[in-house]
């Protein structure tokens, strides 16, 4: 695959699935816009892409924000030139009972997981369709989108909404050559994951999926590769399930991770 001279921006880019998309990206010749909170987690990956011979941009902005999200893609687009590939993969999620939920965790998740990803998806396919050259979109969804996890309400509501809205978008933007897809990531080895599990509820988790152990980052972003690959320009709001199988049917033992 061939990216060269083409600019991709990755919201929640400093670590996990974010991070390991934006590398794949860069190593497929792509410049490169990495959004994130976390600053100095940012600055790292931002000297790993330089020394893959691209050019980065980092973007410290909350995605929560929607006048932070324009300015943010309207500076990507004045400092690399363009726009052409968007990963929305900024998420936060809290795990508590519905019924007893401290309000401002859930909303934050809300905010952050559905409208992030809806302002990022709305100011980039704003930028492609001005640029008049077509564009790609993957959207970082969930299982969560169909599987009522207990304690992931926020979580899960979030995730439902932000599949149909990228599907919507697939269909509102197919006239201007601008596809927009969908990546279901199983259960995948992050640091995120500490936020809910200890190390021994991981192993045991892992142990209990199909494949007998979680997703790498690199898998995920292996997938997000294939959707933006000029090669695959006739898909257009699918989704992609990469989870080791963890949906099949005839399993029923789900492990305990959040997707």
């Amino acid at each position: 695959m061939n990216l060269a001279g083409k600019v991709a921006m990755v919201t929640g880019a400093a670590a996990g699935i974010g991070r390991a998309s934006a590398l794949a990206l860069a190593k497929a010749g792509a410049d490169v816009a990495l959004n994130d909170l976390s600053f100095s987690a940012a600055e790292q990956l931002t000297t790993e892409v330089k020394a893959l011979g691209r050019r980065v941009l980092l973007l410290p902005a909350d995605v929560s924000d929607q006048t932070a999200v324009e300015a943010m893609v309207a500076r990507v687009a004045d400092e690399l030139g363009r726009l052409d590939i968007l990963v929305t993969s900024a998420v936060f999620s809290d795990r508590e009972p519905f019924h007893a939920a401290k309000m401002t965790g859930f909303r934050r998740t809300i905010d952050v997981t559905m409208w992030g990803a809806f302002y990022a998806v709305r100011a980039a396919a704003n930028q492609m369709i001005q640029q008049g050259r077509g564009g790609n979109v993957v959207v970082i969804g969930s299982p969560h989108a169909h599987v009522a996890v207990p304690l992931s309400m926020a979580y899960n509501m979030a995730k439902a909404a932000t599949d149909q809205m990228a599907r919507t978008a697939a269909l509102e933007l197919v006239s201007h050559r601008i596809r927009v897809n969908i990546v279901h990531p199983g259960w995948v080895d992050t640091a995120g994951e500490r936020k809910f599990f200890n190390e021994e509820a991981i192993r045991q988790g892992a142990k209990s999926l199909p494949l007998g152990r979680m997703a790498r980052p690199e898998e995920i972003a292996r997938g997000v590769l294939f959707l933006v690959d000029p090669e695959s320009d006739y898909i257009t709001g699918s989704t992609l399930s990469i989870d080791g199988g963890s949906q099949l049917p005839w399993w029923s033992k789900r492990g305990s991770g959040e997707f």
